[in-house]
């Protein structure tokens, strides 16, 4: 594996049963992505995009083929020791920011950090620090329900970065937001991308968005076809 890869699958499978039948999702995906990469996944929805995004982060697990992070197998992992490497080295964002109501902005973003067992002083300085370069400084102490559609997703994007991640895995991170939010967070995540190297692969029905990336791959039938 070369060293600028951070992310690989090979011959990747994915079958589910219901009831009777097995369906065919993923039919030998082949994918890499380097330290640095921005990519968009286009294509119809049920052509296997999200399931190709769970099994990338480990959420789920490939019927055959291999996920390779950082070189490592993380299909053959224990649970334990893949929520760690995952938690260190990917963050999330998805369509629905899933922050929690009763939380403001500050502890929201620190949660991640709070539940690996860092203290509350330094994870509240590190989520204060992140929301401020996400330009949310003037929100700390607001809730979910005090802040702007795009204003939630950015907080998403701060508590996707809180583990320093080097990739970030994205589920149609603008499906919920007008046009001026879509393209703040297009904004930002170029920025992140820039100063932080921080590598974006984003599943998206958003033309916009896809055109932002350095690289846009198109899905149909669990297949790649470009």
């Amino acid at each position: 594996m070369s060293e600028s890869v951070f992310l690989e699958t090979r011959k990747l499978v994915k079958h589910y049963r219901q009831g009777e039948l097995d369906v065919s999702v993923l039919k030998g995906i082949d994918l890499i992505v380097n330290h640095g990469d921005q990519i968009a996944i286009m294509g119809p929805s049920g052509s296997g995009k999200s399931t190709l995004l769970h099994l990338l982060g480990g959420l789920d697990e490939a019927t055959a083929g291999d996920v390779l992070l950082d070189g490592v197998n993380i299909q053959r992992m224990s649970q334990a020791k893949l929520a760690a490497i995952r938690n260190k080295s990917l963050g999330f964002i998805y369509q629905f920011h899933h922050l929690l109501a009763e939380f403001d902005a500050v502890e929201n973003v620190a949660m991640p950090l709070l539940i690996s067992g860092s203290s509350i002083t330094s994870a509240r300085k590190r989520a204060t620090q992140l929301l401020e370069r996400v330009g949310l400084g003037h929100r700390l102490g607001h809730k979910p329900a005090e802040l702007s559609g795009g204003e939630r997703q950015r907080a998403a994007v701060a508590r996707a970065l809180i583990n320093n991640p080097q990739c970030i895995l994205a589920d149609e991170p603008t499906g919920n937001l007008d046009s001026a939010s879509a393209e703040q967070l297009y904004q930002l995540m170029a920025r992140l991308n820039k100063e932080m190297g921080v590598s974006f692969l984003i599943v998206t029905h958003d033309k916009r968005l896809a055109e932002r990336m350095d690289t846009v791959l198109h899905m149909e039938d669990g297949l790649i076809t470009n």
